[in-house]
This record gives structure tokens, C-alpha cells and sequence, in this order.
């Protein structure tokens, strides 16, 4: 042997003897690679240069996870990759740290990561492979020398025989892999695969989300290749340019008010008129008479004098004058609205109404008068001032009918605004802009709560809608009814609708907070009201807007009355399906004698942000001796973390049990971060913790995601079966359906064949101890009145979110929604909307996933036995939509 050959070996020998054997790659300045160099040798380990992969090498330090041939080929030999930091820190410790919390991965959430190289690193270590392609015999057909070379590296890494054409006669070939693929490459007894099948072994479905595709770039130019994304900003911006349009689409029409503004209509010429005998007869208390003369002088352009109708108004409400005077007073009111409408007309037309709209006594405003007149309907002491009591059949159906005026006003408001035809009588058109000082805006904020939807008035009329809901219930004759819930309902609308467009092109979180405050009003105030009164109301909604907000929060309001919790997470199919439809099977079990709450409610219940309760409000002092609380219950540290979520990390059981023991516990509430005390339980092995838990009514919400991590799905990652198994046995296995955020089910987080079917078995257990329980349906009108709600949430939200279902691409193979649909076939879609920044876009580019799911038949399994079995109409309607969803397969529609 020269002596060349035994330096080389040598040098060799010393390489495989040594721990530490480093490659670099994708580290371009030089002075950080000059640290780097520096630090493994001062730990005594080795470096080694060079643009290709060497086999002699150990680990490979590289930034993040790259397209290129080191990593690649370190991912197949089951070497360690890891970032700088780990040669930087263990500089720092003086000796080489354990590498595996420096493992390159790819972040997918809080608590989730995706580690590309670990499961084959494993593999290796452990004996069970020598390599990736252990086995594999390769006939590799690459014409370009370089390309070819590069790729022979790569095999032999991972263990595979690479021969060259034609192979030996006695080598039987597993793999052919072409550049390109021909013909030819198909003619040999092997199966024949392009050369991204490399990196597909590797990484599976997984390669997809890490935006990876083979690059057949020489060497030289491969190692500072990064990953190749599929460009989808062209895609957002379509989408959001869709979502923008969708949601300034007017809810509601009006049609009786388009000939108010036909330009080929001429505007009669009012002639001058003497009113001084109408006020002549109002002296000598002739109302009636100059009630008629008042009729009789109402034309375009001429509005009799405020004085005369306000005393006219006066004498109407004091329970003296006829029912024909009655109704010839509101004759008189809808002419003036009919030719001198306030939203076509000047300023001087708006402020006459104002004047004229207001208590003839009091004066305080337009809204103390609408609120008298609603008072008056429902038999309430609460007027600005004394009107004749008891209420006479007359003067309800006379105050009725004035909020049914002011609902006409204000539609023709709105429609003035949604269609932007501010017109003056001459024709000439004014900016949209004058619609802050319209009426609607006068009777309902002040100028200092423009920025909220929920005024003081707003908040008041939710309180008199209720009310009269409520009492339009009670009167089953329907001879009886007022139907003043429909007006006030529709009255709503009009200002949930006027409200929002005025303000989502300049703030759309303003309006969202504004839609938020509402639903939270509306599950404080139905608190003790039937069931079937609310889901009655919300069918009866005009605006899908508006019919959203309701039915979601009257929905959550009877989950969490009913000891339900659903989850806090902002509004989305997918919450439906997962969170609502399980909580819908529980209604239908609740007892049909339960008391509802009457007590006053907590924000917390009905908070889409804190959940069913807050753990600062467990517990009330004055009634518990203070030995009975647990020390520091109602402190919560800088990651808001209550006492229970601290208690169930370090498994204190008596803690856990002490705490449910309190009357109002929340069992899901979150820290800052999301994590409930079961995730908590679940990450830390807490059995015990775990099992009080699941003994708890309500039970926790076991489904329930952060970044797609469960509580089976933690409890996995961290290698408890014992806890997994108790999930499934309590869930069934409806969890094992679930995926995390990379796509992952239970399923695929367990290694053996033996964990496997352990975990199958604990869910069949699951699914079985749940078709044992009884299937009756225990609350009928509970379960009628949550369909419902469910049914209308589902159809409104499709309709508010752009979503009209599922066809073949074929109707519209060039649509953005036949496109969005072939994104999310082809790509996750944490994928399609990595790096999007508007979140309306991203809820969105969900629900549409949600609905391909569905079309699979994904998701159907959170519908209990019960209300698959209901014969309920509400009910059956409800399965209706749902299997609906399921049928339309292919594409998903948005009307564009």
C-alpha cells in the first residue's frame, strides 16, 4: 500500500471513529458558516466541505428544510439534520447537547411540528433499515451525466443498487426511474416511476405541505435550490375581491320603493295653501274635521305645518278619538312619506319628520317615542309619559301601527343607501356620505356611538323584540296577535343591515366586534325564554345577516343552559359539524323537566372568546366556607392558565376534584394560547386528572383543536396509550376521524402494528357502549327547536359566506370556485392559504374544504343515533340539508 493510500484511509478511519462528522448547506454568508466551522472544531468534531453529499458525514446543518442533494440524501441515510443553533449552543455548554430539540422540522401550530428526517433517522438507529431505499434495486435511466451522478448519490445513501442499461441478467429490478418517462423506460419487467418518486418515499403525503418538488438542477446550482411553492396569491386576491363583493351585496330588496326615484316621473307643483283654518279648527276641538282638511292638502312639495299634526297626534293618544280617526291619522302619515319621502328630499324634509316624530309632550326625540309607542303594545308602564291605562284595543293597534310607519321610513332608508340614489327633488344626486345624518342614524346612536352597533337604543329594542316574541306566543289565537315581533324583527334588520354597510369598507374588524356584541345581547336576554319562542323568532328573520348572529348565539345559549359546551372558536362549518351537531345529540338526552336558568348570566357564557364561563367567577365566597377552595383558584399566571389547567399538568387529582366540585366550573376553560385543563392532562400523562375529567358534567369538549392538535392527538404525541385508549373508549371512533394539521390521524402518530389495534379496539368499545345508550329522544321541542336553529345557521351561513353548495366542475370548468376546488384537491389546505393575511379569505378557502368533506362522507358521524332517528319535522329537515351537503360531490360552486 503507497503511502498516499494509508493517509487516505487513515484520515477515513479517523472520520468514521469520530461522533461528530458535519456537512453545511444552505448558509450563505460567509462569516456565519465561519462561526459554525469553528465551533465543531473546537468541540472536536469534523468538518467536511463540498457541494455534494458525503457519506462519512454524521449531521448536516442547515437553516430550514431545503430542496436540496445534502438534505436529501442525510433524510435517506438517517443521518441527523439540525439548525445552527445546535453548534452555536453546545459552543456555549461547552459539549455537544443531545441534537433533539435542534432537529429541523417545519412548524404547523403551537404545540405541532412536522420533523421530515426523524422517521427514518429512527429507523436507521435502530436497526430496522440500513436506509430509505434499503432493498430497492434501481435501473436509473438519467441521460445528463450531472443529473445522473447526483441522483446515484442519492440512491446509494438510502441504501438502493443503482444499475446502469442494460442491468446484469441475474439482477431482478425493483425500480425504474426515468427522466423524462417514455415509453421505453416502461418497457422493463419493473415498475416505472419519475424521479420525484424519491422524494414522495421520503415524505409521503407529507411532501406536499412542505412545498417540495424534485428540481433537476446540476449540483452546483441544487444546493442553494429552495423549495418551489405553488404561487396562490393570485388565488387570495381573486377570493378576497369575491368576499368583498358579497358582503356590500344588499340583504334585503325593497321593490315598493323603486318608483320613488323614477327620473321620467315629474314631481307634481305644489300651489300655495292656507293652513290658518286647520289651526282654527284644532282651537275649537274640531280634530276630526281638521284631520280631513289635512288629507286633503298633502301633495309633493307641501307638508302641512308640524304644529297642527303634532296637536292632532296629542288628541290621538289620549283614548278619545274614533277608530276612523285613528286610521285617517295614519293615512295622513303614509301620504307625507309617499310624496315627500325624507331620503329623496332636502335636509328641511328630514328635519320636518324629526320635528314631527317625536312625543307631542315630552319631545325627547324620535327613539323615546318609537319606545312609548312599543311600551304601549306590550302593556308596559314604561312611556315618557302616562298614556290611558289599561290599554285599550284601539290605541295598540293606533301605536302598532306608528312603529310600523317608522319601519317603513327606515326601509326606505336603507333602500336609499343600498342602491346609492341620494337624489334631491330636482334630480341632481348627492354623495353617500349624507347618510350619517339620516333619520336612522338620529333615532338609534348618538354621535358618539356611531362605532358600535349596540347602542343604548339598539340594545333596548333587542330587549322589547324578545318581549314581544314572547307575548305574540302566548296569544295562540292568531285573531289575537299584533305580529309586532315581525315588525320589530324586520326593524332590526334595517338597522343591523344600515349599520354594516356603512362601515365594513373602512373597518371590517369594527363590524365584526359590532355583529359579535349583538349575538352576545341576545343569548344574555333569552336566557329564560322557551325554546320554541326563540328558534320561532329566528325563522322568521328577513336578513341572513341578522338570522346568523341570532341563531348562533340563541344556539349557544341553549347548549350552555343545558350543561353543553360547545367550542369558542369563531363561526365556521366546520364548528358546525364538529361542535354543534354533537351538542345537537346531547340536547335531544336532556331531561324534559330541567329547569332552565333564571338567575342572572355572566358574559362568560355566552363569550365566543372565554367559552361557557370564566374561572373567575367559579365560585361565590359568601356561600362556601373558605377551606372548601382551593388556594389561588382565581389567579391565573402570564400564559392564563387557570388553577385546573396548573393542577392537571402536575396530575394533583384532589386539586382537580375539589375545583369540579364548585358549583360553575367551566371544564374547557382555555389559557391565552388555547389549551384547555384536558389538553393539559392529556400532554403530561395525567391518568388520573384525565379520568375526573371525563366523570365530569358537562364532560369536556374531547374534540376540541388548537393548530389541529386534540386532546387524543396530544396524548399520542407524547406516547400516553393509556390516556388515548380511555378517550376512545369514552368517544368512540368518531376522534380517530380527526386529522392535525398535518393531516394526520391517531392512526398514523403510533409506530406499531400492536398500538394500532389497541387503539381500534378502545373505539370500538367507544362506539359500542354509545349504541347501547338509549336512542330515545328525552326532550322533543328542546331537539325541534335546536334543529332548527342548526338548520338555519347552516343555510344562512352558506348564504352570507358565498357558499351554494357542491356540482360538477364541468358547469364552470374556468370559475374561481372550480379552481378553488382544484387547489384543495391537489393541496392541504393549510397550503393553499399559507402566508394569507386576510382572515375572511382563509374562513373561507375552510368552509370550502369542510363542504368537500362532507360531499366524502366525512363528518356525518357526529350525528347521534337519537336525531338520526327523530321523527320530528324540524329534525328531519335538518338531516335533509345534511345529507344534501353529502350528495353534491365534485366542485364546490361560489356565484361569482
Amino acid at each position: 500500500m503507497t503511502k498516499t493510500s494509508c493517509l487516505f484511509f487513515g484520515f477515513f478511519f479517523r472520520m468514521e471513529m469520530c461522533t461528530h462528522v458535519f456537512q453545511i448547506s444552505g448558509i450563505k454568508i460567509h462569516d456565519k458558516k465561519r462561526v459554525l466551522v469553528q465551533g465543531i472544531q473546537q468541540l472536536g468534531g469534523k468538518y467536511i466541505g463540498g457541494s455534494v453529499y458525503q457519506y462519512a458525514s454524521t449531521h448536516l446543518i442547515i437553516p430550514q428544510v431545503l430542496s436540496c442533494e445534502k438534505f436529501l440524501a442525510a433524510c435517506a441515510a438517517g443521518k441527523w439534520v439540525v439548525t445552527p443553533d445546535y453548534v452555536l449552543d453546545s459552543v456555549k455548554n461547552g459539549s455537544w447537547l443531545a441534537e433533539g430539540p435542534y432537529e429541523v422540522a417545519i412548524s404547523t401550530g403551537a404545540k405541532s411540528a412536522f420533523y421530515p428526517v426523524r422517521q427514518w433517522r429512527e429507523k436507521v438507529a435502530s436497526g430496522r433499515l440500513t436506509g430509505a431505499f434499503q432493498g430497492w434495486r434501481v435501473l436509473l435511466m438519467v441521460q445528463e451525466p450531472s443529473r445522473r451522478e447526483m441522483f446515484i448519490r442519492l440512491l446509494n445513501a438510502g441504501r438502493a443498487k443503482v444499475y446502469h442499461i442494460p442491468p446484469p441478467s441475474h439482477v431482478s429490478i425493483t425500480h425504474v426511474m426515468a427522466k423524462p418517462v417514455t415509453e421505453n423506460s416502461k418497457s422493463y419487467n419493473a415498475p416505472c416511476y419519475p424521479v420525484s418518486h424519491i422524494v414522495q418515499h421520503l415524505f409521503g403525503r407529507n411532501c406536499v405541505d412542505m412545498n417540495f418538488i424534485v428540481t433537476d438542477h446540476h449540483p452546483a446550482e441544487m444546493k442553494n435550490a429552495n423549495f418551489v411553492d405553488v404561487d396562490f396569491s393570485n388565488l387570495e386576491t381573486e377570493l378576497r375581491d369575491y368576499v368583498v363583493k358579497k358582503e356590500g351585496r344588499p340583504r334585503i330588496c325593497f321593490l315598493e320603493f323603486l318608483g320613488y326615484h323614477d327620473p321620467y316621473r315629474p314631481q307634481l307643483q305644489a300651489t300655495e295653501t292656507d293652513f290658518s283654518n286647520i289651526g282654527s279648527m284644532i282651537e275649537c276641538g274640531l280634530f276630526t274635521e281638521a284631520l280631513d282638511s289635512v288629507r286633503s292638502a298633502v301633495f309633493p312639495g307641501l307638508l302641512p305645518p308640524v304644529p297642527y299634526l303634532i296637536s292632532l297626534l296629542d288628541y290621538a293618544q289620549q283614548g278619545n278619538a274614533t277608530a276612523v280617526f285613528l286610521r285617517n291619522f295614519q293615512q295622513v302619515m303614509h301620504n307625507l312619506l309617499i310624496t315627500n319621502p325624507p331620503w329623496l328630499a332636502p335636509s328641511s324634509v328630514k328635519k320636518y319628520f324629526t320635528q314631527l316624530l317625536q312625543c307631542p309632550r315630552c319631545k325627547m326625540g324620535l327613539w323615546p317615542f318609537l319606545e312609548s309607542a312599543i311600551s304601549y303594545c306590550l302593556s308596559s308602564e314604561v312611556t315618557c309619559h302616562p298614556l290611558p291605562g289599561p290599554a285599550l284595543p284601539t290605541l295598540i293597534r293606533f301605536h302598532r301601527d306608528l312603529v310600523a310607519f317608522f319601519l317603513r321610513l327606515f326601509q326606505g332608508e336603507l333602500h336609499s343607501v343600498t342602491t346609492g340614489d341620494f337624489m334631491l327633488l330636482k334630480g341632481t344626486r348627492i354623495s353617500q356620505a349624507s347618510s350619517s345624518g339620516s333619520l336612522l342614524y338620529v333615532t338609534f346612536w348618538t354621535v358618539w356611538e356611531r362605532s358600535t352597533l349596540l347602542s343604548r337604543a339598539v340594545k333596548r329594542l333587542t330587549q322589547l323584540l324578545v318581549q314581544a316574541a314572547v307575548e305574540d306566543y302566548a296569544e295562540r289565537d292568531e285573531k289575537q296577535r299584533l305580529h309586532l315581533a315581525d315588525t320589530l324583527l324586520d326593524l332590526l334588520s334595517v338597522l343591523v343591515e344600515f349599520w354594516c354597510q356603512q362601515h365594513f369598507k373602512l373597518n371590517q374588524n369594527l363590524v365584526e366586534k359590532g355583529l359579535k356584541d349583538l349575538a352576545e345581547q341576545f343569548a344574555v336576554i333569552s336566557q329564560d325564554v322557551s325554546p320554541v319562542v326563540l328558534s320561532e323568532l329566528v325563522v322568521r328573520v328577513s336578513s341572513t345577516r341578522l338570522k346568523l348572529v341570532m341563531a348562533d348565539a340563541i344556539f349557544r345559549n341553549l347548549c350552555c343552559r343545558n350543561g353543553i359546551t360547545v367550542g369558542d372558536e369563531p363561526l365556521s362549518l366546520k364548528k358546525m359539524v364538529l361542535s354543534y351537531l354533537p351538542a345537537l345529540g346531547r340536547l335531544a338526552r336532556s331531561p324534559s323537566d330541567a329547569r332552565l336558568r333564571t338567575g342572572p348570566t355572566s358574559h362568560g357564557c355566552t363569550s365566543q372568546e372565554t367559552g361557557c364561563g370564566t374561572q373567575g367567577s367559579l365560585v361565590n365566597e359568601t356561600s362556601l366556607e373558605k377551606e372548601n377552595i382551593p388556594r389561588g383558584l382565581n389567579r391565573v399566571n402570564a400564559a392564563g392558565e387557570t388553577l385546573l389547567h396548573r393542577a392537571c399538568k402536575r396530575n394533583q387529582v384532589e386539586t382537580v376534584l375539589q375545583i369540579l366540585a364548585l358549583p360553575g366550573t367551566d371544564v374547557n376553560v382555555k389559557d391565552h394560547a388555547g389549551w384547555t385543563p384536558l389538553h393539559e392532562a392529556c400532554n403530561h400523562g395525567s391518568t388520573a386528572c384525565v379520568e375526573a375529567l371525563l366523570r365530569h358534567h358537562p364532560t369536556p369538549v374531547l374534540n376540541n383543536q388548537v393548530d389541529g392538535v386534540s386532546p387524543l392527538h396530544d396524548a399520542l404525541l407524547n406516547g400516553h396509550m393509556d390516556i388515548a385508549k380511555m378517550l376512545l373508549e369514552r368517544a368512540g371512533s368518531v376522534l380517530l376521524q380527526q386529522t392535525d394539521g398535518d393531516r394526520r390521524t391517531a392512526l398514523d402518530l403510533v409506530s406499531t402494528t400492536s398500538q394500532r389495534e389497541e387503539l381500534l379496539h378502545s373505539a370500538q368499545v367507544g362506539d359500542s357502549a354509545l349504541r347501547n345508550k338509549v336512542t330515545e329522544v328525552l326532550n322533543l321541542p328542546l331537539l325541534e327547536a335546536g334543529s332548527s336553529l342548526l338548520a338555519h345557521l347552516i343555510f344562512s351561513y352558506q348564504q352570507e359566506r358565498g357558499l351554494s353548495g357542491l356540482k360538477q366542475p364541468n358547469d364552470k370548468a374556468h370559475s374561481l370556485g372550480y379552481r378553488l376546488v382544484r387547489a384543495l384537491e391537489t393541496h392541504s389546505f393549510q397550503k393553499v392559504s399559507l402566508g394569507w393575511t386576510d382572515q375572511r379569505v382563509v374562513r373561507l378557502v375552510e368552509d370550502a374544504h369542510t363542504l368537500l368533506e362532507l360531499s366524502r362522507g366525512r363528518y356525518l358521524g357526529q350525528v347521534s343515533q337519537a336525531v338520526k332517528e327523530c321523527k320530528g319535522q324540524n329534525t328531519q329537515f335538518l338531516m335533509e340539508i345534511l345529507e344534501d351537503l353529502k350528495s353534491r360531490r365534485e366542485a364546490l360552486v361560489v356565484d361569482l
